[in-house]
């Protein structure tokens, strides 16, 4: 019995001191990697008018009240297209004659037939391309048209 009591007092000293102790190392977290920013391209593009691109300071003249043209964008796509507004207004009173907006995913022969045109009225044509991504991408063209 005197051993047995004896082993009693022993047995917590004995885990005692085998227990590890102290705090245990921090843990290693990864760093935390930014996500990849992917910047997008200004929007460039030029329009044309058969297979020539067209010169913004002359006056185009169309062959009856209509006139295809192809907006053309030369810059990178970005990955949710574009937005491709056309508008014609007559430059005497600046009223509407033609207004056409197209979503694209396609760079190039974005085909546009601007309609309306009156014999012997001079107008401008205003072509605005806008990024779906980025809405602050856009880019402006514009020139003067009127028809035979």
């Amino acid at each position: 019995m005197k051993y047995f009591k004896l082993l009693l007092v022993a047995i917590p000293f004995l885990l005692y001191s085998c227990s590890k102790g102290g705090d245990s190392p921090t843990p290693v977290v990864p760093p935390v990697v930014p996500p990849v920013v992917v910047t997008e391209a200004d929007i460039a593009f030029k329009v044309e008018i058969g297979t020539a691109e067209i010169d913004y300071t002359k006056i185009y003249g169309a062959v009856g009240a209509s006139q295809a043209i192809n907006v053309n964008v030369t810059s990178a796509l970005p990955k949710d297209g574009v937005t491709i507004d056309v508008k014609v207004t007559k430059d005497a009173d600046n009223s509407s004659v033609f207004t056409n907006s197209i979503s694209s995913t396609a760079g190039a022969a974005n085909a546009v037939t601007i309609t309306s045109l009156s014999p012997g009225v001079l107008s401008t044509a205003t072509v605005v391309v806008t990024s779906k991504t980025k809405a602050t991408n856009t880019a402006t063209k514009t020139f003067k048209i009127a028809a035979k």
